[in-house]
């Protein structure tokens, strides 16, 4: 439903007031009181709470009319304006019913040139059997993937996903460009930050959809902004994450912790919980070297079906040694209304009945600093969701 009049908003005013008061919408789990500001916060005052539940409680009244701008539409259908690249989903069919696994398409970018990237935007199809898209960059010469032909849908194995080269660059194989679930909105890169394309790379797409009952189509897109000028800082993504679990069937309360520490400062520019059905909770503290402890984000009551990107209104500056905690709980125990099978033991997985326990973090550096040289820990920098 679109709320932009007051004849299209009065008969909802009951669901929206409960919605708001039970805290629902608008979507947003990060607790202030224990993270730092967001850029993106959509959560509401207390005063504005109480606003809309008085104007509920008084018979959704009209009030003075007066006149606004009205929300403007882009030109394009992009949020961001008209991309420089658009790689588009080659008809993917999307069967009624059943699983459907991980699947791939490379997009040759056939540019000539190193091409410094300030945003990225999804302009998603078939949103309502999407699950995710991720899109990754693959540098000429990469063992990621290789071997596919272009345009084509592919369904490797766990293990081929995970084929590397001795002595390959964790960023030398692939580098995660932006990744679609639902909650997502496109924000750009900050000032002078970017991330990189080299010349001859592919993007490859990573692709889960999950029947609904109707076989459907989809087209979905990815339109891609180059930087006027190379930026002074490079942004990369990495995951802090833990892939060794087991969580007993039953427990309510399960805890997984993760950390990464960093051999060169930096900045942390976003964060992104992610968690499957059982998720609960999450938090991610910035360590510095002696111990002292800074929160990034705190979300309490994790929700699977919004999987917001937080992004920092003023990055996190991380000196060399500093590390990132994650920690996660999961409820694994049938009071969970969402939990497909209390009894059973959950390992990590693809699929959403399986768990996963990663804090999606972007981090900016020196652009002329080799990416490899970021991380001093042994996680992968990069985690797609299955991976």
């Amino acid at each position: 439903m679109a709320f932009t009049n007051f004849a299209d908003t009065r008969p909802w005013a009951k669901a929206i007031g409960e919605a708001i008061g039970r805290g629902a919408m608008p979507p947003w789990h990060a607790d202030a009181k224990a993270s730092v500001a967001f850029e993106n916060d959509r959560s509401l005052t207390s005063a504005e709470r109480a606003t809309i539940a008085a104007w509920v409680a008084s018979g959704a009244k009209e009030g003075k009319k007066i006149e606004y701008v009205a929300p403007r539409k882009s030109d394009t259908g992009w949020k961001l304006g008209k991309p420089d690249l658009v790689l588009r989903v080659p008809g993917y069919k999307v069967q009624a019913k059943g699983d459907v696994p991980y699947t791939f398409v490379v997009f040759p970018t056939n540019l000539k040139e190193d091409t410094w990237v300030y945003a990225a935007e999804w302009r998603i199809d078939k949103r309502n059997v999407v699950h995710h898209m991720n899109a990754f960059v693959r540098p000429p010469g990469s063992s990621y993937v290789e071997g596919y032909k272009p345009l084509e849908f592919f369904v490797p194995t766990i293990s081929q996903r995970r084929v590397g080269r001795p002595g390959e660059g964790s960023y030398e194989r692939r580098e995660l460009l932006i990744g679609y679930e639902p909650g997502y909105v496109p924000i750009p890169w900050g000032p002078k930050q970017g991330k990189l394309i080299k010349a001859g790379s592919d993007v490859v797409f990573e692709i889960h959809f999950n029947p609904d009952g109707a076989e459907a189509v989809d087209n979905s897109e990815l339109g891609i902004y180059f930087a006027k000028e190379a930026p002074a800082e490079r942004v990369v993504s990495l995951s802090v994450q833990n892939m060794n679990f087991l969580i007993p069937p039953g427990d309510g309360n399960y805890r997984s912790d993760a950390s990464a520490t960093f051999d060169v400062p930096v900045k942390v520019v976003s964060v992104q919980p992610h968690m499957h059905l059982r998720g609960k909770a999450m938090r991610i503290e910035a360590v510095v070297p002696g111990g002292a402890r800074t929160p990034v984000i705190d979300v309490p009551r994790y929700d699977f079906h919004w999987q917001t990107t937080y992004f920092l209104r003023e990055p996190i500056r991380l000196p060399q040694g500093a590390r990132l905690d994650c920690t996660a709980w999961f409820d694994n125990s049938a009071n969970n209304k969402y939990n497909p099978d209390a009894k059973r033991a959950v390992p990590w997985g693809d699929q959403s009945w399986d768990e996963m326990h990663i804090g999606f973090v972007e981090v900016s550096f020196d652009a002329r600093m080799n990416a490899d040289k970021v991380l001093a820990t042994s996680p992968p920098p990069v985690s797609s969701r299955g991976e």
